[in-house]
């Protein structure tokens, strides 16, 4: 018997960790930033992720930096909401291709994001926008 509790609280344990996929991180920084919610938002981050523009034109560095950027845009952007259109995973990455509203009077900015996972949170960030 105490083997078997044993082993069913090891499997409770793997699978708890196997929530947190890269997929589980890409769905929760999105669900945070439509709620406006940056604490939320950040917790998926690693303290110190990298956000590009793809290819690789570093943005920006740390988890300190973006709270910055996006908690001044999450305060100020009232209309701000970001749809998911299509989601591809494949391991570790994450590709969303994302429809966001910034200003309900302007059409929609379309764009790409790939995010990067590693040890249980989003390390690296690509954004691609169309020329």
């Amino acid at each position: 018997m105490k083997y078997l509790l044993l082993t069913l609280a090891l499997i409770t344990s793997l699978s708890v960790k196997a929530q947190t996929s890269a997929t589980d991180l890409a769905q929760q920084q999105l669900e945070a930033y439509n709620a406006r919610d940056i604490e939320a938002f950040l917790v998926p981050y690693s303290d110190s992720v990298r956000v590009y523009n793809f290819p690789n034109t570093l943005r920006y560095t740390g988890k300190e930096e973006m709270r910055i950027r996006y908690a001044g845009m999450f305060e100020n952007t009232p209309d701000l909401h970001c749809t998911l259109v299509n989601r591809v995973n494949l391991g570790n990455v994450v590709i969303d291709q994302e429809s966001v509203i910034f200003d309900k009077a302007k059409p929609p900015v379309e764009v790409f994001a790939l995010y990067k996972t590693a040890a249980g949170k989003i390390q690296e960030v690509y954004f691609i926008r169309p020329d």
